[in-house]
């Protein structure tokens, strides 16, 4: 089992920036991707972006592109996620993702606010 722990959430305005950082620990060899959901009260988890961990191929939901980047440093186990313009309805709770599989995710982090105001 991977241990995930996010960071880097907080309050900003609209247009402002912001990176979160997934830091794993644990079984970190064997993974095939990490990613960044995120959700809102009331909604469903929503996917923002991924990384294959090999090769560093990355996918972003349409609502994201553009503006946010995800990346990762393999000696540190860390994924990012650069978020840049950020916008009012980018206001949530963003959740870090671990995949040992291409169809499924396997361990998830406990989340990191982000709420920006307009």
């Amino acid at each position: 089992q991977v241990q995930l722990v996010e960071s880097g959430g907080g309050l900003v305005q609209a247009g402002d920036s912001l990176r979160l950082a997934c830091a794993a620990s644990g079984r970190t060899f064997g993974t095939y991707r990490m990613g960044w959901f995120r959700r809102t009260p009331g909604q469903e988890r929503e996917f923002v972006a991924a990384i294959i961990w090999s090769g560093g191929r990355t996918s972003y939901a349409d609502s994201v592109k553009g503006r946010f980047t995800i990346s990762r440093d393999n000696a540190k186990n860390t994924v990012y996620l650069q978020m840049n313009n950020l916008k009012p309805e980018d206001t949530a709770v963003y959740y870090c993702a671990e995949s040992r599989f291409p169809s499924t995710w396997q361990d998830w982090g406990q989340g990191t606010q982000v709420t920006v105001s307009s």
